[in-house]
């Protein structure tokens, strides 16, 4: 069945759990063939330059596995000389530029497309002349999409985060605001010719109105998936994020 909205399953944080003892499980390749049985329209992962989870060899490994499958590896990495390299030599079918800080736990928050216009631009264009359709992880600001046109990406991912952290704090105000820029973002981007993804922070609590949202085509969904997989296994949380996505897409009159 083919989905109007895709989701793409991030497997980084197996690798985490495999690195914490230093082991060669759990293997994130094996999460990746479970996540496409499961119903995943792509992989994403991250390759960091600390190599806190996913490793050169993953990349190696994953590249291979989506290209046999026929699924998209959606490569996660910093706009440094070292991960362009990286890409252009493995060739994903996406690569999302992220931006990245060794003391950060985790993403925290959008690329900064204006000001980094100089050096986010070259590498948009070495992507795209390598066959990569390029992504940049931005806030919902009318400024960012619009930078993010600019430098020829294809897509946009909205960063989704506050607005999850908002609604799990039930900071209604928050949420209410944070809510009305995603809505405006995804407006915005699809006026200016971008794809629309959006993720960061998304679980099965918070999914729904993400997905209601007409002008996202894709989710990216891992650190909550990975968690849940701990109690009900992956295959199954997958397969109700899948279809949680696809009740909201239905309510909202949007086909799936």
């Amino acid at each position: 069945m083919t989905h109007a909205l895709r989701l793409g399953v991030n497997i980084d944080h197996v690798a985490t759990i495999r690195n914490a003892r230093g082991e060669s499980y759990p293997e994130p390749i094996r999460a990746a063939e479970v996540a496409i049985a499961a119903g995943a329209d792509g992989i994403t992962a991250h390759l960091r330059e600390d190599r806190r989870h996913i490793s050169d060899a993953d990349i190696d490994l994953l590249s291979d596995l989506c290209r046999r499958r026929g699924k998209p590896l959606n490569l996660e990495m910093a706009v440094t000389d070292e991960m362009l390299a990286i890409a252009l030599s493995h060739r994903p079918a996406a690569a999302c530029l992220v931006p990245e800080r060794r003391e950060e736990v985790t993403t925290e928050g959008g690329l900064d497309v204006v000001g980094g216009h100089n050096r986010i631009a070259p590498a948009v264009a070495a992507l795209k002349a390598a066959g990569s359709r390029v992504s940049l992880f931005v806030e919902a600001d009318p400024a960012q999409i619009a930078a993010s046109a600019k430098v020829g990406a294809a897509v946009v991912e909205l960063h989704t985060g506050a607005w999850c952290e908002a609604m799990r704090h039930g900071d209604a105000a928050k949420a209410e605001l944070t809510y009305a820029r995603l809505r405006a973002g995804a407006a915005q981007a699809v006026a200016l010719g971008l794809e629309v993804h959006a993720g960061h922070g998304i679980d099965y609590a918070t999914v729904g109105p993400i997905a209601a949202i007409p002008e996202v085509a894709e989710l990216n969904i891992g650190h909550f998936l990975i968690g849940e997989a701990i109690f009900t296994g992956l295959d199954p949380a997958i397969r109700r994020m899948r279809m949680l996505m696809d009740a909201a897409r239905v309510a909202e009159g949007v086909s799936v």
